[in-house]
This record gives structure tokens, C-alpha cells and sequence, in this order.
């Protein structure tokens, strides 16, 4: 066991270790996270999940669906080293709070179930420390379950991830039987009671001595291929030294050329202690990492993490609590501390530091400062965001910012009662401050409101969130599509009389109109002629096209005035607003005026405008219309045993395969969907490929609704 060293509370940087705890979800992270605090003293008791009782799922949306939501900070000891470790929710749709958190992350665990091996969010994770550079271990969990297999576990990871494992323990017992583990670098043994506490050493077992061998052999033949030592010691003596062996395996596991493998039962509190032991042995310090790189204008500067040094550090979570704003910030260089003034380079302006917290999920201790290689939260900071970069007036510096996921899903919100509609957004504004992988627009023309983020769960947990915290009902649904009518087949020489007589001044308007689909080839050739024929006069005006509406008068004589004409426009312009299928904005449509008649007294502008808008509405009444549709250019990026699924499921949804490529064992397909086809499909996608789908979209205009499905889009 440990001596009171562990629960030391400062350590020099050297002895700091920021880790994050990856996996896929319901592999075991929050339970070896509640392991750590238990084993390093910093609870007293092994919260569960099961029981709601868990340090860091501590949202009540957590405990109530029984998985990690929010990345959640806590601070622990061991062996004279701290630890500032980050639990990662598991969930895809979850995976930007990862990303933020590895941003800002010296080393992983990444934790893997013995049952299924590397699984889908887990490989989805390993790919995003891979982008971040953190090195990490590998801690197979779930050794006591049935069909539990350390050695399919380690053949996954080498696999699918690609990576070199070092399995530096040989699992004692299977299954329920499992209470132990050999350390193959000492070639002894470590053993848990029944409970799972206390442990003790003891030599390997007889019947184990032979395999733990014959293993300890490979782990010494992998760090010879990776590590000239090791090589050294592998070449010239019968066996490499548990100290030169575990040097090598520090350099490998920080150069990422390999990763070191420990096992054990997290729920039962087995191999608990030798993984801490192993964090503190091979992961980095913020003084092992390069100096973090800033710029400033044009020219890129570097700070190490000194503690003297001007203040660098970065925001990587704001989140609002009961008690006020706590923005979540890395000390790159420098210290941070109670009552200074730090520079935002995001807003641009300077803020005063209130409170600095060491962070214990929602539990906070307060602290005088904070120096490089600390993660703690602070309290005073009003426009900071996540992204932002702080720093010392004096010295100013652009950290490389975070890079949010584009939203791949989208609800309509809006608030129940009208009354809440400025807390409604104000709400959603705070929630999109927290996640910036949650934005929140206006549909310009439907007016809704649009909240879209990562997927449907993450949505979901979103809308709760705006529920449980601010007390407002919320109604939620699909965005409406926005669908378009054009003309297909015109009308020419409707007339059109505006008369109207009620005792003072009257209005009148008579307009004849040639109504018909839109040309834009032709548009643009009647432009260039710019109304030079014979017979040209002031009142043949050119067209003018834009928005996918066209108006041009060939009146002669001057039997419209000319600023009678620009009436019509505008009154045809309002009437596009609204078409005759399903009040739908019109589109491609071209509108000529080929005649009309005025009145001394009688006609206005207003008139002709009112004559223009409700001859216009009676003409497309008149015309062969149909409906358009939004359409997007889908990019799906799937693995090659899920192409055929992938393709029938686009096809259901109206889509048109334009191309296919192959890519390092996955198919990059291309296609054009009907935008309204696509509503749920990013959970689709991610249930036939087992979470490995992705795919991104972008606008590509719209197209014809085809009969079959006009009076469902109508409907809609």
C-alpha cells in the first residue's frame, strides 16, 4: 500500500499529470474514475453508477440515463504526484466535449471492454488523441465478466487502431475467478481480497511462472524494436533490466510509438493501484511536453511551462452555475492568479480574475493561484469562451483555438407560452455559450427558431437541460422545409382592373401581364440589347432578374407612366411571397407587362401596386405550377462491409448516387438528397455502421418535388 504521500496536495511540475479517461460508452470510465478518487483517498466511499452516487456524473441528467454527458474535472493524489483528470463522456454524439478536453490533455487512459475489444466510439477516440498528440495507456477493464479475453482485447487494439501494444500484466485467473494480476516487469504479483481492497504482492504462482515467461520475453522483444536501450540489454544480456525496460516503455508510450497495456476490473476494484503507478511512470508532465506555440500578428512564439514566464492559458468549457459563471482554463505558462487582470484575445479587452477553483466535479476549493501545468476553473471572467485565450497584458499571445464539429442535426424549439419567448432565447444563448458544438439561428423565412448540434441524443439532453434549469416549456419539432413554387406552363394577356370607390380620393390600375417560366439565358441576352431595338422608349425597361424573378414592361405610348411600372414590380415582388400550391415562396418566374391604362385622377402608385400584386396572384392561380424542394450534396464516409446497407438506405430516402471511391478500407460515396429526407439520419447512419459512418452536406439548390410525394411535401 501507499504511505500519506499520496495525499499530497501540491507537487512540483514535474509531478503533475493532466489525464483524460476515453472510451466507447458503458466500457467503464466513470466507475475507474470513481476507483481513482477511492484509491488515492480523495473519497471515502466507491460511488456507482448504477446508484446515481458518482463524483463526476453529478448532472441529474446523468444519473438519470446512466451515462457521462459532461466532461467533469476532479484533482487527486498519488505517490507525490497530482493528478488533474478529466472523465469524457463516451457517447458519439458527446465526441466534441472530448475533443475540447484532449485539446487541452497531457495523456490518456483509453479503457477498452476484455468482452468487445476496441469498439466503435472507442476507435472514434484513439483517432482524436492521434489529431491531439496525447499519449495514453490502455487499461483492458471488465477482466471478472463472462467471455472476458485480455489477449482478444490486445489483438483488437493492434488491429484496428494500429498500434503497438505492450501488455505489461498477465491477468491471474478468468472470469469470476480473476484476483489478480503478474507485473511482468518485476515478475511478481499483485492480489485483491474479495472487495477489492487492500492489495498485496506475492510471487507468481508455479503454474503462471512459465506463461508470465514467455511473456515477459515479448514485452522485451517489442521495446528492443522500438528502443535503442532495450535493444542494447536485449542483445548483450540474458534479460533486459526491469529499470532499462521501464524507461524504454516511457519514451515509447510519450513518443506514441507504442502503448503500454494494463488490466484489471474497475467495478471490482482490481488493478486499480498499478494503473495509477503506471500513469505516474510513463505519461508526461507539462514540463515533458513541447512549449506550447501562439501567435501574434504574423510572427509564432513559443512559452514553456515556466511559472515565471508571461501568462498563456486557454479556455476549454464555460459552464453557468447556480452561483455564477466558472470558465474552465489550461496554465500553459505563467500563474494565474486572484485578482489579476488578464487580456481576452477574444473579446479584445482586459478582465479581472474574481476567484481561481481546484476543480472536484461540482465541488470547488478555493486557491490563491495557479501556475503552469494547472487546470482549474475561474470565476470573474464575463465574455471569455471556449477557445479564448488569456494572457498577460504586457505580453499578448493567440493560442491555437478550438475547432468545433459542425452540427449534423436540427430541431425547431420554441417556447410554449409566448410570454417566454426573450427567456427562451436568452436560454438557448447560454447553451450555446457552454457548447459550441450547439448553434442556435433563425430560419430567415420560416421564423423559426433552430437549435442543432451533434445528434439527436445531443439534443435531446439540450432541450432537458433548457427545461430542468430555467423551468420553461419547450415545445420541439422538425424544422419546417423551405419548399419553393416555380411555374412550369404560363399564361399571357390576363387582365386585371383595380377599381375602388368609397367616397374620397379613388384608386385605379389596369394592368395586362405575360406570365411565364423563368429564362435566365434569355434574361440575360434582353439585358445586353438594353431596349436599343426600333420602337425603344422610356417605357421599355430592361429585365431585371434577381431572386429568381424576372419583370420587364413593354409598354409603348407612355400608356403607364414609368414610375407606375416600378409600382407593378414591387406589387408582383409581394406577391411572390405567397404561391398558390401551399404559400410557398415563388421562384422562377418572369413577369411582362404588356399593357395598361391610367386615370387623371384616380390612379397612384399605390393602386398600380395593389393591381400588380393581386393580378399576379390570379395569374399563377391560372398557371401550371409545381413544388421545389431543397436538395444538399451528401459525403458519406463509411467502412466497406456497410456500403450496401448505406447505399439502399440512401435510395430509400430519394437519393442519387454520383460517385464512389475507395479509401484505406472505407468507401467515400457521394449523393444528392432531398434536404427533407434527411431528418434522422445521423442516427441511422451510425446504427448501420456501428457508429463508424460519418458524413457532411452542403447546399445544392433545389429541384422538383416529384409527383408521388407533392401532397406529403404540402402536408409538411
Amino acid at each position: 500500500m501507499r504511505t500519506d504521500d499520496r495525499k499530497t496536495s501540491a507537487a512540483p511540475l514535474t509531478r503533475v499529470r493532466n489525464l483524460g479517461i476515453l472510451a466507447h460508452v458503458d466500457a467503464g470510465k466513470t466507475t475507474l474514475t470513481e476507483r481513482i478518487l477511492y484509491a488515492t483517498g480523495a473519497t471515502h466511499k466507491r460511488g456507482e453508477v448504477h446508484d446515481g452516487t458518482t463524483v463526476t456524473d453529478y448532472d441529474p441528467q446523468e444519473r438519470d440515463r446512466g451515462i457521462t454527458i459532461f466532461a467533469a474535472a476532479v484533482s487527486c493524489a498519488w505517490d507525490g504526484h497530482r493528478i488533474n483528470l478529466i472523465d469524457t463522456p463516451g457517447h458519439v454524439d458527446f465526441s466534441d466535449e472530448v475533443a475540447r478536453s484532449l485539446r487541452v490533455l497531457d495523456g490518456a487512459v483509453v479503457v477498452f471492454d476484455a468482452v468487445a475489444g476496441v469498439e466503435p466510439q472507442s476507435e472514434a477516440v484513439w483517432r482524436q488523441a492521434d489529431q491531439h498528440g496525447v499519449p495514453r495507456l490502455a487499461f483492458v477493464n471488465k477482466l471478472d465478466r463472462a467471455g472476458a479475453d485480455l489477449d482478444t482485447a490486445v489483438t483488437s487494439i493492434r488491429e484496428r487502431l494500429g498500434a503497438v501494444p505492450l501488455v505489461v500484466q498477465l491477468p491471474v485467473g478468468r472470469e469470476d475467478g480473476f484476483t489478480g494480476v503478474v507485473d511482468l516487469l518485476r515478475m511478481r504479483t499483485l492480489f485483491w481480497g474479495a472487495d477489492g481492497d487492500p492489495y498485496g504482492e506475492g510471487p507468481v504462482p508455479e503454474a503462471l511462472l512459465e506463461e508470465a515467461r514467455r511473456r515477459r520475453r515479448l514485452l522485451e522483444e517489442t521495446a528492443a524494436e522500438l528502443h535503442p536501450a532495450a535493444l542494447d540489454e536485449f542483445c548483450t544480456r540474458p534479460e533486459v533490466s526491469a529499470p532499462t525496460l521501464a524507461t524504454a516503455l516511457r519514451d515509447i508510450t510519450r513518443s506514441g510509438e507504442g502503448v503500454v497495456v494494463l488490466c484489471g476490473s474497475a467495478y471490482r476494484n482490481r488493478g486499480i493501484e498499478p494503473l495509477l503507478d503506471a500513469v505516474a511512470a510513463y505519461l508526461p508532465s507539462p514540463a515533458d511536453v513541447p512549449p506550447v506555440r501562439g501567435t501574434l500578428g504574423d510572427t509564432v512564439q513559443e512559452r514553456s511551462a515556466d511559472p515565471g514566464a508571461p501568462l498563456a492559458a486557454l479556455v476549454f468549457k464555460v459552464q453557468a452555475t447556480a452561483t455564477g459563471r466558472l470558465t474552465y482554463v489550461r496554465v500553459y505558462a505563467g500563474t494565474l492568479r486572484k485578482g489579476d487582470a488578464v487580456l481576452d484575445m477574444g473579446a479584445g479587452r482586459s478582465e479581472r480574475i474574481g476567484r481561481i477553483l481546484r476543480v472536484q466535479a461540482d465541488r470547488h476549493a478555493e486557491v490563491d493561484a495557479a501556475s503552469a501545468g494547472d487546470i482549474v476553473a475561474v470565476v470573474g471572467l464575463k465574455t471569455a469562451r471556449a477557445g479564448t485565450t488569456l494572457c498577460a497584458p504586457a505580453a499578448p499571445l493567440v493560442l491555437e483555438p478550438l475547432a468545433a464539429a459542425a452540427p449534423v442535426v436540427s430541431v425547431a424549439v420554441e417556447a410554449r407560452r409566448s410570454l417566454d419567448a426573450d427567456r427562451l432565447a436568452s436560454a438557448l444563448a447560454r447553451l450555446a455559450e457552454e457548447d459550441p458544438s450547439l448553434t442556435v439561428r433563425a430560419d430567415p423565412e420560416t421564423g423559426q427558431t433552430v437549435l442543432s448540434g451533434m445528434g439527436e441524443l445531443h439534443l435531446e439532453v439540450a432541450v432537458e437541460k433548457i427545461r430542468r434549469a430555467h423551468g420553461l416549456e419547450v415545445g420541439v419539432g422538425q424544422p419546417r422545409v423551405s419548399y419553393r413554387e416555380t411555374v412550369v406552363r404560363g399564361v399571357r394577356g390576363l387582365v386585371y382592373r383595380h377599381v375602388k370607390q368609397d367616397g374620397g380620393a379613388g384608386q385605379f390600375a389596369h394592368v395586362v401581364l405575360d406570365v411565364e417560366p423563368l429564362d435566365e439565358s434569355a434574361d440575360t441576352v434582353a439585358a445586353d440589347a438594353g431596349g436599343a431595338g426600333a420602337g425603344g422608349t422610356a417605357d421599355r425597361s430592361v429585365d431585371r432578374a434577381a431572386g429568381g424573378f424576372a419583370f420587364r414592361s413593354t409598354v409603348v405610348g407612355g400608356r403607364v407612366p414609368q414610375e407606375y411600372v416600378r409600382a407593378v414590380e414591387a406589387g408582383c415582388r409581394d406577391a411572390l411571397a405567397e404561391g398558390p400550391l401551399g404559400g410557398h415562396q415563388v421562384t422562377g418566374v418572369r413577369v411582362t407587362l404588356t399593357d395598361g391604362a391610367t386615370h387623371s385622377k384616380d390612379s397612384s402608385e399605390m393602386a398600380f401596386r395593389t393591381a400588380g400584386r393581386l393580378a399576379l396572384r390570379e395569374a399563377l392561380r391560372a398557371c401550371a405550377m409545381t413544388l421545389l424542394e431543397p436538395v444538399v450534396e451528401i459525403t458519406v464516409t463509411v467502412p466497406d462491409d456497410s456500403v450496401g446497407g448505406v447505399l439502399g438506405d440512401l435510395a430509400a430516402r430519394r437519393g442519387r448516387v454520383s460517385g464512389s471511391t475507395a479509401r484505406a478500407g472505407a468507401a467515400v460515396i457521394t449523393a444528392t438528397v432531398p434536404l427533407a429526407e434527411l431528418f434522422g439520419y445521423a442516427s441511422r447512419l451510425r446504427s448501420r455502421t456501428q457508429g463508424r459512418g460519418t458524413f457532411t452536406t452542403r447546399p445544392a439548390g433545389y429541384a422538383p418535388v416529384p409527383a408521388s410525394v407533392t401532397q406529403e411535401a404540402l402536408s409538411r
